[in-house]
């Protein structure tokens, strides 16, 4: 097979290779992609694959006219619009894949490169992830490997070469790359994540769903790191605290409507006591304008480009949704207290339930109420009835019908933390309890390589709170009155076993499959903190740490400016005593070497002037002026340095290499 391909021609091998890269830089957009998008692309990757191969014509530009007439109605038909993100990155695609249909000509070939150059930073729309990033630096080395390949017009150059000049530039251009990493002044990005049936994923969300949802996966994915000031408090006390929800219509809980005038009374001052824990929180991107934070948290979390504010509900946000990854100082109090001590009439909107729903829950509700007259024994009551009522966690419950509360009381006896908790707050509000479901992460665990603690999406979890007279707003959280192991470091949840998990932990041992873990999170938090959350503020860090008192964009210019002088007058330096080190007549061989390389004859560095001069005969036309020339000329070098009385010179010869190479 690979002889084969070594024997093709030589468009057809790099067309090949040009496809090889494209597909490399287009894969990762498939997930996100129209269905029809990403087979379209492939089919013609695949078709175009072909035509290579088989050394056929390429289709008519009438063929490729029609085409991309039929793939704008249907991205106008997917997004509704021909503008915006996802619609412009689904045209990119099509039109980077309808141009390789149209490869003919080497101009053709650099409009396929600086579409696959755009296509490449669209990537990192949709993730900036370490993986990413390193999937793209190969990726951008292919491209720049086509590039350089594309301007040796003569001959078979071999692609390994032209690989390694591809490599060369791009580790020149490296710190080039870090100077402007580090004093570039820093904008907001122009990407985000994109906008995430009957199974799910475990997360966070602003609603929540309970019966419709047969089976929940966990996702293993990072949802926030922590550095705590003097390590982590016990993980049982570890509740972030995300959307609180009030409002149920028998199917969907929801947070009440900041203006909504069911709130009045219900703000009260938040009282703390006892040490703060002091921690830095770096969020992942989420698309939600929540701040993670401990509960209770009474002052704003600190953090740059952004104010937050705190809901009645003890809920911190901000004025937009979280795009990118996101640091900020906290100070939380473990100890706290919240919410009336003394009943007001917003507490009715925590009473509320739709009629005609779960009516075996209510009449529980009403019986509880009849036979516990104290709040907190109520509560108790049912908390009690979690731990010995032969109920269980699992994250199989199966579908629920209507009356979701009921079937979880009487007759399945199963769930996870959001059947559980939405079950436990119908309940209490049926005794009379105001209760509503609070929802967030819970637990999570250290990475002993960076000093991070780590919380995932499947620590996402739902808790409730009951309102009780002369305390105000109680966490209680049902989940572990049937699973105590869930808010136990120890024990953290697992989903169901996969067949590649099994093969895993069969190649693998458990403690190994953990220690590559935490080595992998310490890497990607690595690169989160230093590459990814390189801010405005950490720019002036770096401007302070070098002598500037109070730095700004004029000094980040100013030197930027200077350092750009520098390595010019460096650069400039360089070449002078590289060039008085040199032989001069070494150098004009070197240059003729080089010319004849880029017109695709191979030499080997040691090659003398006499070789190149045969060579260049074997490769050319017998006719071809141009090349007669030059083969006289590197014969007449060749006698400049051997005989020096019987050839022009030097200079003579540096004056006729040049007219030689302007020749067209």
């Amino acid at each position: 097979m690979l002889n084969q391909l070594r024997q093709l021609p030589r468009d057809s091998r790099d067309t090949l290779f040009l496809l090889l890269v494209i597909g490399w830089l287009v894969l990762p957009q498939f997930a996100h992609l129209p269905l029809w998008c990403s087979l379209f692309a492939a089919g013609l990757a695949l078709w175009r694959a072909w035509l290579a191969l088989k050394a056929r014509a390429l289709p008519s530009r009438w063929w490729l006219a029609a085409l991309l007439l039929v793939t704008l109605v249907a991205t106008y038909a997917t997004y509704k619009t021909l503008l915006g993100r996802e619609a412009g990155v689904t045209l990119i695609v099509v039109l980077l894949a309808l141009k390789m249909l149209e490869l003919r000509a080497r101009r053709d070939a650099f409009v396929v490169f600086f579409l696959g150059f755009f296509t490449l930073l669209t990537n990192f729309f949709e993730s900036q992830s370490l993986l990413t990033a390193a999937a793209m630096l190969l990726g951008l080395l292919g491209l720049l490997t086509a590039l350089v390949n594309a301007h040796m017009p003569v001959g078979k150059p071999p692609l390994l070469q032209a690989a390694r000049t591809a490599a060369g530039m791009a580790l020149l251009g490296a710190p080039i790359m870090l100077v402007l990493f580090l004093l570039f002044p820093r904008l907001a990005p122009l990407w985000g994540l994109p906008s995430d049936a009957m199974n799910a994923r475990s997360g966070l969300s602003e609603t929540m769903q309970v019966g419709n949802i047969a089976k929940l996966a966990l996702d293993d994915s990072i949802a926030l790191r922590i550095r705590f000031d003097a390590g982590p408090p016990p993980n049982a006390a570890l509740y972030l605290r995300g959307p609180v929800l009030s409002d149920f219509d028998g199917r969907e809980w929801r947070a009440l409507r900041p203006q909504s005038p069911r709130r009045l009374h219900m703000d009260s001052e938040l009282q703390v006591s006892g040490t703060p824990v002091g921690y830095e929180v770096t969020l992942e991107p989420s698309r939600r304008p929540w701040l993670l934070v401990l509960d209770a948290t009474p002052a704003p979390p600190q953090g740059s480009g952004f104010t937050a504010r705190q809901s009645a509900d003890l809920q911190w946000l901000i004025d937009r949704p979280v795009t990118e990854l996101l640091r900020y100082r906290a100070q939380s109090h473990l100890a706290f207290r919240h919410g009336p001590l003394q009943p007001v009439a917003g507490l009715q909107t925590y009473l509320a339930l739709p009629p005609g729903l779960n009516p075996r829950t209510l009449q529980l509700g009403v019986e509880l109420r009849r036979d516990v007259s104290d709040e907190a024994l109520r509560v108790q009551s049912v908390l009690e009835r979690l731990r010995n009522g032969g109920y269980r966690y699992t994250l199989e419950p199966g579908l629920f019908g209507q009356h979701s509360a009921d079937e979880f009381w009487f007759e399945r006896k199963q769930g996870f933390c959001e059947h559980i908790a939405a079950s436990f707050v119908i309940l209490m509000r049926a005794s009379g309890v105001p209760a509503r479901v609070v929802t967030g992460y819970q637990g999570g665990e250290m990475n002993a390589l960076d000093g991070y603690f780590v919380v995932r999406q499947s620590d996402a979890h739902a808790w409730a709170e009951v309102w009780l007279s002369g305390r105000g707003w109680i966490r209680v959280d049902p989940t572990t009155a049937v699973a105590p192991g869930r808010t136990n470091a120890s024990q953290r949840l697992l989903g169901p076993s996969s067949n590649l998990g099994d093969a895993l932990r069969a190649g693998v041992s458990l403690e190994l499959a953990l220690r590559l873990r935490a080595l992998w999170d310490a890497t990607n938090n690595g690169w989160n903190q230093w590459i990814l959350n390189y801010s405005q503020e950490r720019q002036f860090d770096l401007l302070r740490g070098i002598g500037f008192a109070a730095p700004g964009w004029e000094d980040l210019s100013y030197l930027l400016l200077g350092i750009v002088v520098l390595a010019s007058l460096a650069g400039a330096a360089w070449t002078r005593w590289e060039r008085s080190r040199q032989d001069p007549w070494l150098r004009l061989l070197g240059r003729a070497r080089l010319h004849l390389q880029h017109k695709g004859i191979w030499l080997a560095p040691n090659s003398p002037a006499r070789t190149m001069a045969a060579r260049l005969a074997a490769q050319t036309e017998a006719l071809d002026p141009a090349a007669t020339a030059l083969q006289a000329w590197l014969l007449r070098l060749e006698a400049q340095r051997y005989a020096p009385g019987q050839s022009a010179s030097l200079a003579t010869l540096q004056r006729e290499f040049k007219q030689l190479t302007q020749c067209p």
